[in-house]
């Protein structure tokens, strides 16, 4: 399963275990009602902009999806119905809105909803992982412009591994506690972390591939005993 960095906290998706503590006070914890009103990339992809550069109009996060504004604010307006976003009054004027997040990160961890809802969790989770893909885009395009020091930060890697779903839960466990042992990627954090403090998003996919049932049986699978491993 997922679990995403907190710098636009799309989503963290989990097994049957609950919520962790230094998530609860700033998460939305999806039920079927939010479940189907995130089942949509343009209103993923808001939530993620309000969260990481904080409050905004349609017409500009609009021009940031390329989309049109009337797009942008009909979205807006369903994710406002479902508590992922709210208006900001102070900063608004008859002729322009401004929205902002309600929370900082959002948590799909309840497999019967899933189950019930099928449809609606496979689309959001295709569009979670739609913007990862987009994100990670943008950083290779912009890669070679990135002062040195930044440049040796950047990894993409994979470590295939063969293990039982417990070892895989507690592979994610001591991942989790890794990664939430650094600072978060919050307004407040941002205004009193050190010089030279930059954004960095960590994206985890912890993906089962499960071998053929005649492969699990201790059968050779189509490519032979000592064929060479296939994606």
């Amino acid at each position: 399963m997922t679990d995403s960095g907190a710098s636009s906290g799309l989503s963290s998706v989990q097994g049957p275990h609950g919520l962790p503590p230094e998530a609860e006070a700033d998460a939305a914890v999806l039920d079927a009602k939010g479940l189907r009103a995130l089942a949509h990339p343009v209103r993923v992809q808001l939530v993620g902009l309000l969260r990481k550069n904080g409050p905004s109009t349609a017409t500009r996060l609009a021009e940031r999806l390329g989309v049109n504004s009337g797009t942008a604010s009909y979205h807006l307006r369903q994710l406002a119905a479902a508590g992922f976003v709210e208006e900001e009054p102070e900063r608004g004027n008859a002729r322009e809105r401004w929205w902002r997040s309600v929370h900082q990160s959002t948590w799909f961890n309840d497999p019967d909803l899933a189950a019930r809802e099928p449809a609606a969790a496979m689309t959001y989770l295709q569009s979670v992982a739609g913007t990862y893909t987009l994100r990670a885009q943008r950083v290779l395009n912009e890669l070679q412009t990135m002062p040195r020091t930044w440049r040796e930060t950047f990894d993409m890697s994979d470590w295939p591994l063969r293990l039982t779903p417990a070892e895989a839960a507690a592979l994610h466990e001591e991942l989790r506690a890794v990664v939430t042992r650094y600072r978060r990627d919050t307004p407040q954090e941002a205004a009193r972390a050190p010089e030279g403090a930059e954004r960095v998003s960590v994206i985890l996919h912890l993906l089962p591939e499960l071998d053929p049932p005649a492969t699990r049986a201790g059968n050779p699978g189509p490519e032979g005993p000592t064929g060479a491993e296939t994606p």
